[in-house]
């Protein structure tokens, strides 16, 4: 169950911080928390397809899942054009 919280919260912070550096990307709560945690998986699969990842506990899980919600927001955006 802590598993479930930790990714809720860094997920929730991560789509918060991806919504702000890509302007006008900014959606829910909830919407946030699901841009995030893809966001995650998508981090953490680009990482480990260099060969690397980010250390750092909590604040290396929220760097990793905020890059990966920019770029997810990136790729929905240029698919809508």
């Amino acid at each position: 169950m802590e598993g479930l919280f930790a990714a809720l919260i860094v997920g929730g912070i991560a789509g918060w911080l991806a919504g702000l550096i890509m302007r006008g990307h900014g959606h829910s709560v909830l919407m946030n928390v699901v841009v995030g945690i893809i966001g995650g998986v998508l981090g953490g699969w680009l990482y480990e397809q260099f060969g690397t990842a980010l250390e750092g506990g909590l604040v290396g899980s929220i760097i990793t899942a905020t890059i990966g919600a920019v770029l997810l927001l990136w790729l929905v955006g240029r698919l809508k054009r």
